[in-house]
């Protein structure tokens, strides 16, 4: 086979930290983690890490947030998110549905970095 060199692009991981400066496109990465991936644990770790990579590379991460993403991150490197898990099927089992949304102070920050219409994550915007 001969030697084929894929044209070169930028990479996906780039395209995510770039679309989760986008807080509903944050939010909607969250709430699909949190509803359809709780055979998979270790997932939710990974797509808040996302996150918080995102908001730093654009200076946007608070102190106090850095704090509690430290905090949370040795927690679910401890349990694997077990517990959050439960607690979103115990929420389904009654018939509730969790739901993450953008406070309105981030949807006037965000407004002015990037389009706030549409998702580029997926088909549908987060349960706002």
């Amino acid at each position: 086979m001969k030697n084929v060199k894929a044209p070169t692009s930028r990479s996906y991981q780039e395209f995510l930290i770039e679309s989760l400066r986008n807080a509903r496109e944050a939010a909607g990465y969250i709430e699909v983690t949190l509803t359809e991936a709780s055979d998979e644990p270790k997932l939710l770790q990974m797509v808040l890490k996302d996150i918080v990579d995102s908001r730093l590379k654009f200076h946007n991460l608070s102190e106090s947030a850095q704090i509690q993403w430290e905090k949370l991150d040795k927690m679910l490197t401890a349990s694997a998110g077990a517990e959050i898990y439960c607690f979103v099927e115990l929420l389904e089992a009654l018939g509730f549905k969790l739901g993450i949304t953008v406070e309105e102070s981030e949807l006037r920050v965000d407004s002015g970095s990037t389009n706030i219409e549409g998702s580029e994550l997926s088909p549908e915007p987060a349960n706002l």
